[in-house]
């Protein structure tokens, strides 16, 4: 007998980091935020090329990021405490953001 798995709102995201370390800031001062939301993070890649790209976005981190509903990520997204780390962090090392895919998992 399978063990039955809830379905969870998953996104691939890709970003063109340009500063490695404050990336990382972001990351550790983000990720408490969302474990509040049930949100996790899946697979995460540092890539050095993209073979076929649908954007002219440059990309070299690719990641999932998973929440148990998509109200929980919207929620997350917006949380004040979320967005000041954000604006701290995430503007000044992240050149541009690609969503890849949204999908239930």
């Amino acid at each position: 007998m399978e063990k039955s798995q809830e379905l969870i709102y998953e996104m691939l995201v890709g970003l063109n980091v340009v500063n490695d370390e404050q990336y990382q800031e972001y990351r550790d001062h983000m990720t408490p935020i969302l474990y509040t939301y049930g949100g996790g993070f899946g697979y995460d890649f540092k890539v050095s090329e993209t073979l076929l790209p649908e954007t002219g976005n440059e990309i070299n981190r690719v990641f999932t990021i998973n929440f148990p509903s998509k109200e929980k990520m919207e929620a997350f997204f917006l949380d004040e405490a979320y967005q000041e780390v954000k604006g701290n962090y995430f503007m000044g090392s992240v050149e541009n953001t690609t969503i890849i895919a949204k999908y239930l998992k």
